[in-house]
């Protein structure tokens, strides 16, 4: 198996190769960094060492000048979660005026290349005030207006001060987009004309859970990203629990709180008969997702090549988790992409109108070479999802078709799968029986 081919160069940015870096006890445990993936610190350093060498592209970001922006939100909010339970809350800011609603729609990025994602992030100027969480219960103020901005449906004009001139870092996360430089705010005018009437009536339910309000604004079509916008910014739930929710977590809880429902209904379909294989190839990562027949079971795999974001070891690691039918009540140690893959393929066992077991194989290359955030596993999936599948006849025909279309032997991605090993393994009962009449 030849080297996987080097990542094209960003113009303006230094080549990764040129940068380096430490990780203490790699060497120990090779799989450390990507168990990790900068939100446990489990390396033991006060800030991640991945982060910190890609923050050397932060000197040719564009920076702002002064304390002053004029432009437009598109809208966004970003809720920090270090200092937990009090926590950095701002609004992000374009510089830019009109319809700037693309800068914070993961949905509609799917095709754009890194470069188009990185130039739409970067333009992102965070305003930053620190708030206790419980805050979100009885806002008012600067607080009330971001909440409000969280409701937004349009791009909302807008004009900020800043307490010092906004520092020029790209903001990395595995969980949420990258956006540029942030200061702490001094005022902030919001000019916010409409809301999206389904976050603003459930906003306004103060009887209503936060669960019951996440899965009815699904239910009514809102997108997924909007969701997590208003659910960070503690808009929902009964008035006296309502918390602000940093946003990493509440893009893994909403996936989370979304999947387990629609699983309550998939679990009570028929099962699948055949075998369905999704591929796909996008940002220098390639998808093979199988629907395997039988009951629901699910498994999320991820191999990462040497010099791709999360592995800085010069090996290949493979890491993956799975549950059976009933699900699992453990955090996923491959962290939030675990949960945004299962979303996407519970939304696809609902088009078919099947239960079956599911597989999603992602083979990440070298091209993959900031951390976008999960939004990319979640609409990669749905994407390959809404294609036209490979009927296959047996597992047999599977395999081959993953080993041609990964570059890691198959025999790997077998030794690494629960859900393929009982597929290869277990008789179904149905089966010995027709056998045995």
């Amino acid at each position: 198996m030849g080297a996987p081919p080097a990542a094209a160069p960003i113009p303006g940015l230094p080549a990764l190769a040129s940068l380096s870096w430490s990780v203490p006890g790699l060497r120990e445990d090779p799989t450390l960094c990507l168990r990790c993936r900068s939100a446990q610190l489990l390396c033991g350093k006060p800030v991640c060492p991945i982060l910190l060498k890609y923050r050397a592209f932060e000197r040719t970001l564009p920076m702002v000048q002064g304390t002053l922006l004029d432009g437009s939100s598109p809208p966004g909010v970003f809720v920090g979660r270090f200092g937990y339970p009090k926590v950095a809350i701002g609004p992000l800011l374009s510089p830019m005026h009109g319809s700037t609603e693309l800068l914070d729609t993961p949905e509609e990025w799917v095709g754009r290349s890194v470069e188009e994602v990185i130039g739409f992030r970067t333009g992102l100027v965070r305003g930053t005030s620190r708030f206790r969480v419980t805050d979100a219960a009885r806002s008012e103020g600067l607080l009330e207006r971001l909440q409000l901005l969280g409701l937004a449906v349009e791009s909302v004009e807008s004009e900020a001060e800043f307490r010092r001139p906004p520092r020029g870092r790209l903001a990395l996360s595995d969980s949420a987009p990258p956006f540029g430089p942030s200061a702490p705010i001094e005022r902030v005018r919001l000019d916010v004309r409409r809301v999206d009437p389904h976050l603003e009536r459930l906003s306004s339910d103060v009887h209503a859970n936060a669960r019951v309000a996440v899965e009815e604004l699904y239910d009514r079509g809102v997108r997924v990203s909007r969701i997590q916008r208003a659910f960070s910014v503690g808009a929902f739930g009964r008035q006296n629990r309502r918390k602000l929710v940093p946003t990493r977590w509440s893009i893994t809880a909403v996936d989370d709180l979304l999947s387990k429902r629609l699983l309550d209904t998939v679990r009570d379909l028929p099962e699948l008969d055949e075998i369905l294989l999704y591929s796909l190839s996008a940002l220098d990562n390639r998808w093979q997702i199988a629907f395997l027949p039988g009951h629901y079971r699910y498994e999320s795999i991820e191999t990462w090549y040497p010099n791709t974001v999360w592995n800085p070891s010069d090996q290949v690691i493979m890491m993956g988790d799975h549950e059976g039918h009933d699900g699992r009540t453990t955090y996923a140690s491959i962290g939030g992409c675990y949960y945004a893959a299962r979303l996407a393929t519970a939304e696809g066992l609902l088009r078919l109108g099947r239960q079956a077991g599911v597989v999603v194989l992602r083979e990440v290359h070298p091209g993959e070479i900031l951390p976008l955030g999960v939004w990319n596993v979640r609409e990669y999936v749905r994407e390959a999802l809404r294609r036209p599948p490979e009927r296959l006849a047996s597992l047999g025909e599977l395999g081959e078709r993953l080993r041609t279309g990964f570059a890691i032997p198959l025999e790997r991605w077998l030794r690494a799968s629960a859900v393929l090993h009982e597929a290869r393994t277990q008789q179904r009962l149905d089966r010995w029986l027709d056998r045995a009449s």
